[in-house]
């Protein structure tokens, strides 16, 4: 389905027609719940708190300054809202080894993948992935699936645009690593 401007929608709510709400529920709720998910890693509550952001911002509509996109604006709130849930339920991560994001090269790592089939790498980038932080993962989903720019993603996550860059590459790298490991076991 090919959707208008948020602000479309918005308007139609405003000024009644709270059946257009359903049309930007449907056109965010991929992302919010991807964001729900990396942030609290439990489909059940990635659910719960998507279902309760999305009528918080019902409900919050008419205060929408516009000073940023709607889209921003409701992933900050989703952020916010999965972050509170966490903090209640402290999980324990386990560290990835320094040396692990360390000790590969661009050039070795890409060299491997390309010799996997297209699922392989698929799968691999996946448990890859597994191996972040709930923040890193999270980052990391709102740069590449998201498409949400740099700036955006200050907005949403409150940290300075210079952090989220730093972030975002030492996550690269961190991935490298961990692919790294990943195709020399495989390889072997």
């Amino acid at each position: 389905m090919k959707y208008l401007e948020d602000s479309h929608y918005i308007e139609l709510v405003l000024n009644g027609d709270v059946s257009a709400y359903a049309v930007l529920v449907s056109k965010h709720k991929n992302l919010v719940f991807s964001i729900a998910l990396k942030i609290l890693n439990n489909r059940e509550d990635a659910e719960e708190v998507a279902q309760d952001c999305f009528l918080k911002v019902f409900q919050a509509l008419k205060t929408f300054e516009k000073k940023s996109k709607f889209s921003t604006w409701l992933y900050r709130i989703v952020y916010n809202a999965a972050i509170s849930r966490t903090r209640k339920k402290r999980l324990d991560l386990v560290p990835m080894d320094d040396y692990v994001i360390h000790n590969y090269s661009e050039d070795e790592i890409s060299g491997g993948m390309d010799e996997l089939d297209p699922e392989e790498k698929k799968e691999m980038i996946e448990q890859a992935m597994k191996r972040l932080t709930e923040d890193e993962s999270l980052l990391i989903t709102l740069f590449y699936k998201g498409e949400n720019s740099i700036e955006e993603i200050s907005q949403i996550t409150g940290l300075t645009m210079s952090n989220v860059k730093v972030r975002l590459h030492r996550i690269r790298k961190k991935l490298q690593g961990e692919l790294a490991v990943m195709l020399n076991r495989a390889m072997n």
